[in-house]
This record gives C-alpha cells, sequence and structure tokens, in this order.
C-alpha cells in the first residue's frame, strides 16, 4: 500500500507520544522472567513488541491484555518451549538479539526465526560471546544469522563483546544474566555505541530488583588494532532473581520525533505529553537537534513544547548514542537550509535495512544533493516531490511522509509504521498532518 498525505491544516495543538518500543520489549521480557505477577501499564501492542509477547508466552509465562494493563505471571526464570516448531519473531531484530541469551534458560531448545529481513541480521559477535558462558547458540545455515538453535545451559563466568556493532547484544547478555549458575561479569570493548539503550536495561532491570555493578578501566596497549588506549566497561551481576512489579512504560522519544519534526518543518506549535524529562532514552537527543536547527524547545518534567516558524538551518551531529533518529534527520536535513552532516551511524547499516544505504537512495529519487559515507552522510536542503519505497523499514515511511508538508509524496509499502508506531496515522492527524494508505 501507499501511505499519501490526505490533508493538511493548522499544524499544532496537543497530542500523547506512544509508548517506547525500547521500554516495552524490557518489561515484558523482565516480567517473564520474574518471580510472581507484575502488571505492565501503558505498554506498546505494536507488531515488534508482539514478537516479544509471543515467544514469553511459549516459553512459559502467562500473560493476559487487560483494558489498562498487560497482567503477566513470570517463570521466576524457569523457562520450557512449548512450541514444537521455530518461534516466528517475525521482523523484530530487538526481540531476537535479547531473547538469543534469555532462551538458553529453558529446560529445552529454543529455535528462533523470523522473515526474510530478520534472517539478514548479523548475530555471530552475540553468539561467540555467550559461548564463553556455556550457552550453546548456532545459527542453523551456518552463517552467523537466524533461524538460531539455542540449546539449555547458562553457567555464566567471563566473557566480552565489541559495543560498536548492536547494544542489543550487550543487553540480551545482561537481562538473561542474573539467572545464570554464576552470574556473569561482561566487558564492552570499544567503541561503545548507543550506551543509552543499555542504560535503560540497567534502570528497567533495577526497577524488576536486579542489581548491576558497573565500572571502567583505560587499557593502555595492545588494546585493538585501531586504539593504543582505550575504555574498557565492566558489567558484574551476581546470580539473583527478578521480583514482580507494576510498571508503566513511558514514551517514545523515537517515535515522537516525527510528531516534533512535523511541527519544526512546517511551523506551528505542539504540546507533546508523555515525554519525561529524566528519561535516559538516547534518543531525547532530538530535543537538541531540533533546537539547533531552529526550533524552540520547552522541556518540563513529563511533557514538551515545539514552537517553530518553518525556517530550519543544517547543523553538525554525531548520532552514535541514537541511530534510530538517522532517518528522521536526515529528512529534516533535506528540508533545511544549508547542509547537515551526519556521523556516527555505522551500526545503523545492520538495522532493519542498510539505513545509511536505504536513506540516501530514496532521497537521490526526491532530486536532493547528498554525499554518503560509511558512517553516515552529508545532505544538503532542497528536495522536491516523488515517489520512494520504503523498503520494509517503519522509520523510512513515517520520516519520509514528513515531505509530504512541502511537496507530494507517495510512500510505496508505506503501512509498514505498524512495527513500532501502529497509530501513526490517528497521531499525526491530530495535529492536523493527515495521512491515509491507498
Amino acid at each position: 500500500m501507499k501511505l499519501k498525505v490526505k490533508n493538511i491544516s493548522n499544524i499544532g495543538g496537543v497530542v500523547k507520544a506512544p509508548p517506547s518500543k525500547s521500554y516495552s520489549h524490557r518489561a515484558v521480557i523482565l516480567a517473564s522472567l520474574a518471580n510472581g505477577t507484575s502488571k505492565l501499564y501503558d505498554m506498546l501492542f505494536s507488531e515488534d513488541t508482539l514478537a516479544s509477547i509471543n515467544v514469553c508466552k511459549t516459553l512459559g509465562a502467562q500473560i493476559t491484555q487487560n483494558e489498562d494493563y498487560l497482567e503477566v505471571v513470570g517463570t521466576g526464570g524457569k523457562l520450557h518451549n512449548s512450541s514444537e516448531s521455530p518461534i516466528d519473531l517475525a521482523n523484530s531484530g530487538t526481540t531476537l538479539r535479547l531473547m538469543t541469551s534469555v532462551s538458553a534458560l529453558s529446560d529445552n531448545d529454543v529455535i528462533l526465526t523470523g522473515d526474510e529481513s530478520l534472517q539478514t541480521r548479523p548475530m555471530d559477535l552475540l553468539m561467540d560471546a555467550v559461548k564463553n558462558l556455556g550457552v550453546d547458540a548456532k545459527s542453523i545455515n551456518g552463517n552467523g544469522k537466524a533461524p538460531i538453535l539455542i540449546r539449555p545451559g547458562y553457567v555464566g563466568g567471563e566473557t566480552n563483546i565489541s559495543g560498536s556493532v548492536s547494544s542489543q547484544y550487550i543487553s540480551s547478555i545482561l537481562i538473561s544474566s542474573p539467572l545464570s549458575e554464576d552470574g556473569v561479569t561482561l566487558f564492552v570493548l570499544p567503541d561503545f555505541k548507543s550506551r543509552p539503550y543499555v542504560d535503560m536495561t540497567l534502570d528497567i532491570m533495577k526497577k524488576f530488583g536486579v542489581k548491576v555493578l558497573k565500572g571502567f578501566y583505560i587499557k593502555h596497549d595492545d588494546c585493538t588494532k585501531e586504539y593504543k588506549s582505550c575504555r574498557i566497561d565492566e558489567f558484574k551481576v551476581k546470580k539473583q532473581c527478578y521480583s514482580a512489579c507494576d510498571y508503566t512504560v513511558e514514551g517514545d522519544y523515537s517515535s515522537a520525533s516525527y510528531l516534533l519534526a512535523a511541527i519544526a518543518i512546517n511551523g506551528g506549535h505542539a504540546k507533546i505529553l508523555n515525554l519525561f524529562k529524566n528519561s535516559k532514552q538516547g534518543d531525547k537527543i532530538i530535543l537538541e537537534i531540533l533546537k539547533r536547527m531552529g526550533a524552540d524547545i520547552c522541556i518540563h518534567d513529563d511533557y514538551v513544547e515545539i514552537s517553530s516558524d518553518g525556517n530550519l538551518k543544517g547543523i553538525d551531529v554525531d548520532l552514535s548514542n541514537a541511530p534510530d533518529l538517522l532517518i528522521t534527520v536526515a529528512v529534516l536535513a533535506a528540508m533545511a537550509e544549508g547542509t547537515t552532516n551526519i556521523t556516527g551511524v555505522k551500526h545503523a547499516r545492520v538495522k532493519e535495512t542498510d539505513r545509511i544505504d536505504t536513506t540516501c537512495k530514496q532521497l537521490r529519487k526526491l532530486n536532493c544533493e547528498l554525499e554518503e559515507f560509511e558512517d553516515g552522510m552529508s545532505i544538503t536542503g532542497g528536495v522536491c516531490g516523488g515517489t520512494v519505497d520504503s523498503c520494509g523499514d517503519h522509520r523510512l515511511s513515517m520520516a519520509f511522509s514528513l515531505i509530504g508538508l512541502r511537496h507530494d509524496i507517495e510512500i510505496i509499502n508505506g503501512e509498514v509504521f505498524d512495527v513500532s508506531f501502529p497509530n501513526f496515522i490517528e497521531a499525526m492527524a491530530e495535529i492536523g498532518f493527515e495521512l491515509e494508505l491507498v
């Protein structure tokens, strides 16, 4: 289906940001591992988070969706796979990565797989790291990718992993480690990208009763081929249990970026609710980015106000800790005056698509002047209307729809926003930007 602009009128108003996808994934997984019954409020029910709910049910958690909350009766860490077939995770890379380590806690074999896109996502770094912890996880096709077979057994001990590819590998080990036989000491080697996502993991683990000791040291020789000295991050997790709790999921800065960017591009004023001032989400940097580009931002304890005259300017921005903002910032750059240089997002090449390559290809279809680099891109403002393809990437579909504020735009396969923001069309309509699928 094609996503198109239906109507634009009086851009602005008050709208609630959708619940955080990252926190929703983690909440249902930790609740499923906990002792007791948890109530999860304001959960996001998207295609990705439903994949996490499904695999947790399959491994033994009792999960019931009520009107106001999701009730999860935890397993106490004693998992059992009730499926004789591979567990289908659809397109959720987060679920695949987080659950690969967790699945080793099952008392029988688990096979995790997904759609064609998910089966292109690299998993070998994670499988190699958990091997040192007594976890037997292997790629069935021998290519380091799903389907992944995980056999029972999680001893623990020491291991290390590069932080340069995906923070989800690190979160996967941290989430599962309290339930290992001996606990885990994890060393994260440089460069440590997307660090805020690991901070989010530690934050919610604490809410569910698990303590993690963290520190770092500087190594001055033989660090890597690239570094003569480097920082090594260390996480110590003793054997312990998760405890059930009532938990409310905060708003998602990633999804809210489309609402905020719409105001910044078009001009107007809006209040976005459910965005917390003290959030640990790395994508909160969108507020700083929009301010630097020319919008007025006022941050309150639990909501954000934005005003703009629609005149944006290009900036230099490092998105190493917020790769999910790449396509939103690229579209903002294409609509701004001057040149924007985006760096630090080499790891965005292993998302739902190679987001650097895909974004550049689709912008070029709209006559945008840009240059692609291994870890980012340089974009000079100036874009026209046309037709682009989401390439199955939910963030491209949503971000490129913003071009419709100034030019005619059609996004082929535009319906994929369901992956992370099921009510995207309705939320955008609340601020006067009406979209439709045709």
